[in-house]
């Protein structure tokens, strides 16, 4: 099977990487990055591209599965308006390509609460994403929508704040819908899913996210 990848350079898509690097069922693993990155495997193939810049690099997409991690947060980004445009027009540009040159099956990475019709500007970004994939010819689509995530080394304050106190709450059985979860588990169940006889379209819970990752 072969793998492409895009948001590869995040934590999850980091560990996504690693884990279909080191899996015999994938032969090939593309990487799509807007910056070259160090890492070397015989399986791997880096392209560096623009997103933006769709016929620079539309002929590259080969594969059978499509995993798509990108994203950023609104203070990277710098606005909402710079952070719709990496989070809903490069995935869902991307798929659409994917999806007309034949690639199979699409794993998203979205959001607890993503919703099109939220109020709340995130959600309802990642809401928006979910719709639009599902009308694409994928033979199956899986969109994830897991709590807050738990990265390796993470330096973001108010993430460690925000994680502490979930755990805290989780402690009392309270929020399990928002429990945090490692970023390595959600990786794992990416894959998992792909490795699955499931067929259709299918939008997985944060709470149901672990029974893919094998435990």
């Amino acid at each position: 099977m072969k793998a492409i990848v895009i948001g590869a350079t995040g934590a999850t898509g980091q560990d996504l990487v690693e884990k279909l690097l080191a899996d015999e069922v994938f032969e090939s693993v593309d990487i799509f990055v807007r910056r070259p990155v160090q890492k070397r495997h015989p399986k791997l193939t880096v392209h560096v591209i623009d997103f933006g810049q769709p016929s620079s690099w539309i002929s590259r997409i080969k594969g059978d599965v499509l995993f798509s991690c990108l994203g950023t947060t609104l203070k990277t980004a710098g606005s909402k308006a710079a952070q719709w445009k990496i989070d809903y027009d490069y995935q869902l540009d991307f798929a659409k390509v994917a999806s007309s040159h034949g690639v199979v099956d699409y794993v998203l990475v979205s959001s607890v609460g993503a919703s099109a019709q939220s109020k709340v500007f995130y959600n309802q970004m990642k809401g928006a994403l979910d719709v639009q994939v599902q009308k694409l010819p994928f033979k199956r689509i899986f969109i994830f929508r897991p709590p807050s995530l738990i990265r390796k080394g993470s330096t973001r304050g108010i993430e460690k704040i925000t994680v502490a106190l979930l755990k805290c709450l989780n402690a009392f059985g309270l929020v399990r819908r928002y429990r945090p979860l490692e970023t390595e588990k959600l990786a794992a169940a990416m894959i998992g899913a792909v490795k699955s006889n499931l067929t259709g379209i299918h939008i997985i819970a944060s709470t149901e996210i672990q029974q893919f990752a094998g435990g």
